[in-house]
């Protein structure tokens, strides 16, 4: 009986070998002949998931893009007040683990690329965007509940984005984390510019 192949885990192990690559050595070493070797796949066996390097770096980014929706979804707790699910989501959107540090290294290497391609500009700006809609929704449920005042929101979480891609950036000189104490110190005051 032939052995049946999980196509679509392949295509996931494969990102996650190009993530490490990428990682390690940055975009440029994330060849189609290194991304193979690590996988444990023999010279060409790659284009039978992916048809080439682009493919392979395009998987990657909507990877890394999906986990941190997934991070900002997991971060919330339920039965959270909703001044406890504001800071949840801050908290969530800043870099404060090792995965989430890594993947935030393996998104700045693959940005350069993105620019250059519209498929992936527009990905990275439906994000944003999708991001930015989550902050000022726990902003107005905070609001709602008493807990900060009335204001004009979509500014603050313009603010907070941009900070995150700024830790993001700082986390390339500090992979272990030494950061996150003053992301932590940043969300305080930013709740209570709010209050």
């Amino acid at each position: 009986m032939p052995k049946i192949i999980d196509h679509d885990q392949r295509r996931r192990d494969i990102v996650e070998v190009a993530k490490s690559i990428i990682l390690k050595g940055g975009f440029e070493a994330a060849t189609m002949r290194s991304i193979a070797a690590e996988a444990g796949f023999a010279n060409g066996a790659l284009k039978h998931y992916f048809p080439g390097k682009e493919s392979i770096v395009a998987a990657t980014f909507e990877t890394v893009l999906h986990q941190h929706d997934e991070w900002l979804q997991e971060s919330i707790s339920a039965g959270a007040t909703p001044e406890q699910m504001l800071r949840q989501v801050l908290e969530g959107t800043l870099p404060s683990g090792v995965d989430e540090i890594a993947s935030g290294r393996v998104l700045l290497a693959l940005w350069e690329y993105a620019m250059s391609n519209d498929s992936l500009t527009e990905l990275y700006r439906t994000h944003l965007g999708r991001w930015h809609a989550m902050i000022v929704e726990r902003m107005e449920a905070a609001r709602e509940a008493g807990a900060i005042r009335e204001q004009d929101y979509g500014p603050f979480a313009n603010e907070f984005i941009s900070v995150a891609v700024g830790a993001t950036v700082i986390n390339l000189m500090y992979p272990d984390g030494e950061r996150i104490a003053d992301y932590q110190t940043y969300i305080d005051q930013f709740l209570a510019r709010l209050r």
